[in-house]
């Protein structure tokens, strides 16, 4: 492990008993004491470059009061402005960032894009308010006023997320400070049931990045070996890989817990990122609060089984990084400019790249994306269906086979980075995930195989095991 990694992991750990500190305080304790953890968080790993992060707070609120009718658009345009300038520092000649200043930058943009768009959303019920002249009553995951500065600074200083994430919403934020009575909100025993993997999870990654490094793939004796060893050669590359962000992941997962944050009632039926989908009346006495049963899916941001044992390569990404891939779906494939699907998601991958970084490996990797999910998306609906109930399950076999090498492929260009070393590995097995993909695209077409958004979501299962297993 880096020196990086192991401060990355400091945080982590140190961030759960400071959750249980603040479960049950106040909620003025929580936003200010939360916000002062981690700007001395911020401060500490980022130094002097904890001036980005407030200029981009600074320059997002100063949008949302002058334009709060259109502040999303002009924020999203805003934040990813200057993530352009942020990384282009050291062409200019300015002290280049910190990785951590990275990772932060990451996260607040996230979490400010969404807050203008909480701010529009705002603004434009209180027009249609004005303009029907009656006022109704609480609409869900509507915020009650416009954020004030200090109000927003707490919100992107929290020390929540800050590094790792998982993305919150400013309304998720407001929950935690607001929630009635905190102390029956269960956090030792879904912490416990949450955190039990990781040890192993950690034991694997150290394992598997010591029996096959990375640094390998650079060298020129690598590409000595025969095919099969580097074809075989990006499984454990891809293994450590998920290994590493699933303990960062449940680590930070955890650190919310801790604090009771993003605790929700089930009957409320919580997103990933987006909260509660049901409105659920606050308990009214600390009895019928202890009553509820509560989960913690709107801090979800990693399901491990779903990832290593779904289906198909569109649902992959949803069980990873689940939080940000709602935002990604809230705010920039809702909005893209195409109707088809795979275009659609193209944009967003595009964009998804782009916020990951400006290394070439980012984009040749996502971008490898939309044209895996055309072709499955075709071959699926023109085949699968035509087969037995034996036939389909063989089929979800060797179709889960191909989406774990897809991304074994893909994530080759995400740790390599650069264009040379990425194109060096795929060429040296010769693009066959590629070519595969364009072959089951072309047959997928030749026997008349619907567009991905026309399949039926039901045609095949999200997983190879009942959906009991993958509960435990």
């Amino acid at each position: 492990m880096s020196p990086e990694e192991w401060t990355y992991l400091v945080v982590l750990l140190i961030s759960i008993p400071i959750g249980f500190l603040f479960k049950k305080a106040g909620p003025g304790l929580k936003r200010w004491g939360a916000a002062a953890v981690g700007l001395g968080l911020t401060l500490f790993t980022c130094g002097p470059h904890t001036l980005h992060s407030l200029i981009t707070i600074l320059g997002t609120w100063a949008l949302i009061q002058a334009q709060p009718c259109s502040c999303h658009a002009l924020a999203l345009a805003w934040t990813f402005s200057y993530l352009l300038f942020f990384r282009a520092l050291s062409l200019l000649g300015l002290p280049t960032p910190t990785p951590f200043t990275n990772a932060v930058q990451l996260l607040l943009t996230l979490k400010l894009v969404s807050l203008a768009s909480e701010v529009q959303d705002l603004h434009l019920a209180q027009r249609k308010e004005m303009a029907s002249g009656f006022s109704k009553g609480p609409t869900l995951g509507l915020l009650p006023d416009v954020p004030s500065l200090m109000e927003t600074l707490s919100y992107s200083y929290c020390y929540v997320g800050i590094m790792t994430g998982p993305f919150f919403r400013y309304r998720t934020y407001l929950d935690w400070l607001e929630q009635p009575f905190p102390g029956a909100v269960p956090s030792l025993r879904p912490l416990l049931r949450r955190a039990w993997p990781a040890p192993l999870f950690g034991l694997l990654f150290l394992l598997s990045s010591h029996l096959f490094p990375l640094e390998a793939v650079r060298e020129d004796a690598f590409y000595a070996r025969p095919l099969p060893a580097r074809l075989f050669y990006m499984i454990p590359v891809f293994f450590a890989f998920r290994m590493r962000f699933y303990v960062a992941w449940i680590a930070a997962e955890c650190g919310c817990i801790a604090a009771g944050f993003g605790a929700y009632p089930v009957a409320a039926k919580a997103r990933a990122g987006g909260g509660p989908t049901l409105q659920c009346p606050p308990p009214s006495s600390p009895e019928k609060a202890a009553s509820l049963e509560y989960d913690y899916e709107t801090i979800r941001n990693i399901d491990c089984y779903g990832t290593d044992f779904c289906v198909r390569v569109r649902d992959g990404m949803r069980y990873w990084n689940m939080t940000v891939q709602w935002w990604l779906a809230q705010y920039i494939y809702k909005s893209a400019p195409a109707r088809s699907y795979v275009l659609r998601s193209a944009w967003t991958m595009l964009l998804s790249a782009y916020w990951h970084g400006l290394h070439p490996g980012y984009y040749l990797s996502f971008l490898t994306i939309p044209l895996c999910l055309a072709a499955e998306g075709r071959l699926e609906s023109a085949l699968r269906g035509r087969l037995s109930a034996g036939g389909q399950k063989a089929w979800d076999w060797v179709h889960w086979f191909l989406k774990m090498r897809a991304y074994d492929y893909m994530c080759m260009g995400f740790v390599l980075l650069s264009w040379a070393d990425t194109l060096r590995y795929w060429a040296s097995i010769y693009f066959c995930i590629h070519f595969l993909a364009l072959a089951a695209l072309g047959l997928g077409l030749a026997l008349g195989g619907g567009s991905p958004s026309r399949r039926k979501a039901a045609s095949q299962p999200a997983s190879l095991a009942p959906e009991k297993l993958r509960e435990e």
